[in-house]
């Protein structure tokens, strides 16, 4: 009869599944190379996984956790509109930075061929974000600064959204690492959030001005 495994194991496992993703890809992913990676025999893996689809979702399903741990810590700190998106940026670069074996997993349902991860898996990962960020938006003229004429909340939810998860990719996938190579040469990581801040400057009015 097999051991039950520690928690510090367990999370091992995890995390040596996250790097086998995020490499290789499902498609190119083995059991037997995260059990290589865990130091654990493949048996044992699939006492707690049925198999190689599960372990994924396990290890989205951590990593999903984790990222709206940085997104809480965020919103947490003041009420400011401007220093939660900067806030937002900053903590996001770092978790792409410290994590990329993270955001290429996320990048990996993005696939056609991992149409069905996408279908289960979207509005998990982007329903929170959704409603934050539009709701942060929606408040920002309480806190001193307004959006243009005309702008929609969730549509400048949704294109900020869009700029944060492109950046994460171009810190993290080599596809995108090349494509902001060919533009930006190499960058520092404080650089690159000082201008989308920038960009991102440009989206509010000040009330004094409106």
């Amino acid at each position: 009869m097999l051991k039950k495994l520690t928690e510090e194991k367990l999370a091992l496992i995890l995390d040596s599944a996250t790097g086998e993703f995020g490499e290789k890809g499902l498609s190119g992913a083995s059991i037997s190379g995260i059990a290589k990676r865990s130091h654990v025999s493949v048996g044992v893996i699939y006492k707690y996984y049925k198999d190689k689809d599960d372990l994924f979702r396990a290890c989205l399903n951590n990593s999903i956790k984790n990222l709206h741990s940085v997104l809480s810590d965020a919103f947490g700190q003041t009420d400011d509109t401007g220093m939660i998106m900067r806030s937002i940026v900053t903590a996001g670069v770092k978790y792409a930075k410290d994590h990329p074996q993270e955001i290429r997993m996320y990048h990996e349902i993005t696939a056609a061929e991992n149409s069905s991860f996408a279908k289960e898996y979207a509005k998990e990962i982007e329903g929170e974000t959704a409603v934050l960020y539009t709701d942060l938006l929606n408040k920002s003229k309480e806190h001193g600064v307004r959006l243009p004429k005309g702008a929609h909340p969730a549509s400048f939810a949704f294109f900020f959204d869009n700029l944060l998860m492109m950046l994460h990719f171009s810190l993290s996938c080599e596809y995108y690492k090349e494509r902001m190579h060919l533009y930006l040469g190499n960058m520092e990581e404080d650089f690159l959030v000082s201008q989308l801040l920038l960009l991102l400057n440009r989206f509010f009015v000040s009330s004094e001005e409106a």
